[in-house]
């Protein structure tokens, strides 16, 4: 097998769509030696900053001398963006080998219960990570927490963002229910820690931590100006980050006792941190570039008090591409008045919104903008090209794109971008659990 072939593997697994569910998932993993039970985790949770809190977690323990295993979706370009160690991706040779290993294994399930894209590279950085001897793992939920495939593991702490809505077809339409799924992460005697601050999120948070006999951490405001936050200038900017990084600080206090950090390990961590796509700022020449990967009312909200903040009152041109399973309605009337001349494009998906269902949204958001539809987000930039402040958001996907045509992260020959795209089984409501009961990165 050649690595295209193996990529093209993972994406033919595609057909099977996202069965959110762990029954596959402890199977596939069992046939592979149960890799799981050789490791340590942290397990992370929440509807936005799971990357971001996953990068700084990373980055001090890594600071710390330990050799760490980072497993985040979606990749930017290139697919071992998901699997890493001590920041490295995983080579393509050794996603060869373990997909080689993932097809042998595969043949013990019949077509209707055969494992999906993420049951499969789930269990794969499992055996890879064990392979590799890491001595901790930060483990990002793919969709959700409670069936998502990720959960077949017992972490040392099980760390939950916030939450927002986002993905409510297959994890419900209020924070509440949303909240219940993203709980699921939490295990028994288990620490937990949250940066919720919605109270009907935090209520249920709170329930499911007393069910598991969970001891509970609630972060406040107060605890993002905390030493050394207090005198701390993190590498990403926004205010989002600073309750990120004070989530990270509580999650390595909780865990002091199991392992030690120190310190300087600590304030290395955070002021090392690299997450790329999360307000992304480029300098070429007198231009400036932002790239932020908003994909939700929440996100993009995130995204204008940023740029409030960095770019106060500067006229900027605006390239906007959203996927149509997001709230593209609510995004666009954010994120269309902080710029005089916005571009349309499509994302490279079959996801994508149309641009020319934007716009009347955009025109409404902000009358005296200049509006264009791009065919492309090719074109989109050709256009944008002469405006001083250049922002390109709307999507995660839609960023990996342009970091490619910018030359940020290098392209592949082959579009691994296309892995990003999956289908579902349909919502969660569907599954036997009745939801009543509660309702990338560069080496270093």
């Amino acid at each position: 097998m050649t690595y295209p072939e193996a990529i093209q593997f993972l994406y033919s697994l595609r057909l099977f769509g996202t069965k959110l569910g762990l029954q596959n998932t402890f199977r596939l993993a069992g046939l592979a030696g149960n890799p799981q039970q050789k490791l340590r985790f942290i397990h992370v949770a929440g509807t936005n900053g799971k990357g971001s809190t996953c990068a700084m977690l990373e980055g001090i323990y890594r600071a710390a001398g330990l050799r760490v295993g980072l497993f985040t979706s979606p990749h930017l370009v290139a697919f071992g963006e998901r699997i890493q160690v001590n920041r490295s991706f995983v080579s393509e040779g050794d996603v060869v080998r373990l997909v080689e290993e993932m097809q042998g294994l595969l043949h013990h399930f019949l077509p209707d219960e055969h494992p999906t894209f993420f049951e499969v590279i789930t269990v794969m950085a499992l055996r890879y990570f064990a392979e590799q001897r890491c001595d901790l793992v930060i483990w990002e939920t793919g969709i959700g927490g409670r069936l998502d495939a990720t959960s077949i593991v017992t972490p040392l702490a099980s760390v939950i963002t916030n939450i927002q809505l986002d993905h409510e077809k297959w994890l419900g339409n209020t924070l509440a229910q949303i909240a219940f799924e993203k709980a699921g992460i939490i295990k028994p005697g288990v620490p937990a820690l949250t940066a919720t601050t919605a109270p009907d999120a935090l209520q249920v948070i709170q329930q499911a931590a007393e069910r598991n006999a969970a001891p509970l951490t609630i972060l406040t405001l107060t605890d993002t100006t905390r030493p050394p936050l207090d005198a701390l200038e993190l590498p990403l900017p926004g205010e989002h980050q600073r309750w990120n990084a004070a989530l990270v600080l509580a999650t390595v206090r909780c865990l002091e006792n199991v392992i030690p950090v120190s310190d300087d390990a600590l304030e290395t961590g955070l002021k090392t941190v690299w997450w790329p796509g999360r307000f992304q700022v480029l300098r070429r020449g007198a231009r400036t570039i932002v790239l932020d990967g908003a994909h939700n009312p929440a996100g993009a909200e995130m995204f204008r008090a940023a740029l409030q903040k960095h770019f106060p009152r500067q006229p900027a041109a605006l390239v906007l591409g959203i996927l149509n399973d997001k709230d593209w309605a609510a995004m666009s009337h954010t994120l269309a008045p902080l710029a005089e001349h916005i571009l349309l494009s499509p994302v490279a998906s079959e996801r994508t919104t149309p641009p020319e269902l934007l716009v009347p949204v955009c025109h409404a958001a902000n009358p005296s903008a200049r509006i264009d539809i791009c065919a492309s987000l090719e074109e989109a930039l050709t256009l944008g090209h002469e405006s001083r402040l250049l922002l390109i958001t709307g999507s995660l996907y839609f960023i990996g794109q342009a970091m490619e045509l910018l030359g940020i992260l290098p392209g592949t020959p082959q579009n691994e971008r296309a892995l990003n795209e999956w289908g579902a089984s349909g919502p969660l409501d569907a599954t036997p659990h009745a939801r009543e009961r509660t309702l990338l990165a560069l080496p270093s």
